[in-house]
């Protein structure tokens, strides 16, 4: 028994209830651990490498480790605005403090955000059944090139067998599991990728890799810049964070899910960063799965890893795709549809949206050939307004009066800096697209 302030004592649970609680509480943490972390590791993991190359091993931990616990206080300020209000989404927590052009414009960051993520992700799984250029598939390097093999139908056999019956789930929740073998196959890609790269060091076959950037004739100091837009790509889930918290129910359940998600995917990146640079150098691409083709195989076990780290990568991707097109697909129903009823309760809206995007998105896949630009022009755009602009402008706005001067400090600073970098990432990019570089 406990007692109240006023002397009334006060039934405590049983013990065994408490257990049961507690035991509840656990698990529904851990889901919404597996549903946050495989909303940020996307495309971006395959990029991480080749930042540590632009920017060197110590800088590139920095700005990794930076942008986590930027994207940890930028989540907090969404998730305490949230719960003091009555806000169900992104945009109409923005719409709380910035009227209707607030959520308009979130809804279209986040549709232009996780559409390039999607047609991304195809062009990637693309990549690794059927191959880019002068590297072949993995199909195509088991079975000769043919016309069922070839990228066009490979992505459109994966998008109707595969994605189709995930997109159709209508509530986020039930994709935990598919989250939970998606942050596996994560794992085993880094796992697989540190066994290769050490046993390069054992024979000797790896280069030091560079503490510090490269500074000569041929590359700036402001072309560093253009490895922050990556990163910040990469830990990219605001759009997931409502859907998440509202089917979890508990601001301090999700808040611990987010933190913890975080250090996990900050400890992945980390590691095949490190891991991947040792394996290939300077070597490395921009996309790091291109150097696992079968060249880069000596022997028949080098080979057969290479085609499980692609594979397993490509699975990733596959169950991570619709997280990113439920989010998408709820602002636009959002935006589109304002005046209609929840979309998960109208069967034929839902079905429609839900091809549509998926037809969308297969139609880019085919068109676009490189994921670099779209890296690029989400990182430095719609992806540091999505993560730090427009959480530091809901802190400064403060329309429920919770946060502290130090709150505003701290969303001044994050404002700022997105700002700046982007500018200058932008910038960069022109000036080196226009046949200018240093």
């Amino acid at each position: 028994m406990a007692l109240a302030q006023n002397g009334a004592e006060i039934p405590l649970l049983p013990k065994t209830e408490q257990t049961l609680f507690a035991r509840e509480n656990q698990q529904l943490i851990l889901r919404a651990v597996f549903n946050v972390s495989t909303s940020i590791i996307g495309a971006g993991i395959m990029s991480v490498p080749a930042t540590l190359k632009v920017l060197g091993v110590i800088p590139a931990f920095v700005l990794i480790i930076l942008v986590a616990l930027l994207v940890d206080i930028s989540v907090e300020f969404m998730l305490r605005l949230t719960y003091r209000g009555e806000s169900k989404t992104y945009a109409a927590l923005m719409n709380e403090s910035f009227g209707k052009i607030g959520s308009v414009a979130v809804q279209i960051c986040v549709m232009i955000t996780n559409l390039g993520c999607l047609i991304m992700y195809l062009i990637i799984i693309g990549d690794v059944l059927s191959g880019q250029g002068e590297h072949l598939g993995v199909l195509q390097e088991w079975f000769g090139i043919h016309w069922w093999n070839s990228r066009n139908f490979a992505i459109l056999f994966i998008v109707l067998f595969v994605m189709l019956p995930l997109v159709l789930y209508r509530r986020i929740e039930s994709l935990w599991l598919s989250s939970a073998l998606a942050v596996l196959l994560a794992i085993v890609f880094v796992v697989i990728c540190s066994v290769m790269a050490i046993t390069a060091i054992l024979k000797g076959q790896t280069v030091s890799p560079r503490m510090l950037p490269k500074m000569d004739d041929e590359t700036s100091f402001f072309n560093l810049f253009t490895a922050v837009p990556v990163i910040v790509t990469a830990f990219t889930f605001h759009f997931n964070v409502h859907p998440i918290a509202t089917e979890l129910g508990k601001p301090a359940a999700m808040s611990s899910a987010v933190k913890i998600s975080l250090v996990l995917c900050a400890a992945i990146y980390l590691s095949i960063g490190i891991f991947g640079y040792l394996l290939f150098g300077d070597s490395i691409m921009p996309d790091i799965l291109v150097n696992f083709d079968k060249s880069s195989g000596t022997s028949a076990i080098s080979s057969m890893l290479n085609v499980v780290v692609r594979l397993s990568y490509a699975f990733h991707l596959m169950l991570v795709f619709p997280l990113l097109n439920f989010s998408l697909r709820a602002n636009l129903d959002e935006l589109v549809f304002p005046k209609k009823p929840f979309l998960a309760t109208d069967t034929k809206r839902f079905v429609c949206l839900s091809l549509v995007l998926l037809a969308f998105s297969y139609v880019a896949a085919i068109f676009i050939p490189s994921i670099w630009y779209i890296f690029q022009f989400m990182g430095t755009t719609t992806g540091v307004c999505i993560a730090f602009i427009f959480p530091g402008a809901i802190a400064l706005r403060d329309v429920h009066g919770i946060s502290s001067r130090k709150d505003k400090i701290i969303a001044v600073i994050m404002i700022v800096q997105a700002v700046v970098t982007s500018f200058v990432t932008i910038a960069i990019n022109i000036y080196n697209m226009s046949g200018n570089r240093p």
